[in-house]
């Protein structure tokens, strides 16, 4: 069965606009070659939760426990924990639909 992970954070204000090029230069890019597609990302407009919602699909679990134990995934992480606050993540049954 496919999984997929969920990720939620707040983004730094004073790190806004290197955050947005490494998010599409380099995060989104780096998921799919560790494996991980259909990468959506949205932003909270209103309430009282993480600024940003971010998921990811792999083909298998298994293929999502290889990306996350990697050293792509582990360099992709620390980059982002620069440009961001309350981050957390789960990995869930992808099991279509909008999960978080």
């Amino acid at each position: 069965m496919a999984a997929k992970i969920v990720m939620r954070w707040d983004v730094r204000p004073e790190t806004e606009s290197e955050y947005f090029e490494f998010l599409v230069h380099e995060f989104i890019p780096g998921l799919n070659k560790l494996g991980i597609d259909d990468i959506q990302v949205w932003y909270t407009q209103y309430g009282d939760c993480e600024q940003k919602l971010a998921s990811g699909i792999a083909k298998s679990t298994e293929k999502m426990q290889e990306a996350l134990a990697s050293p792509g995934w582990g360099q992709l992480n620390d980059k982002l924990q620069g440009y961001v606050d309350n981050f957390s993540q789960k990995v869930i049954p992808a099991t279509g639909g909008f999960q978080i």
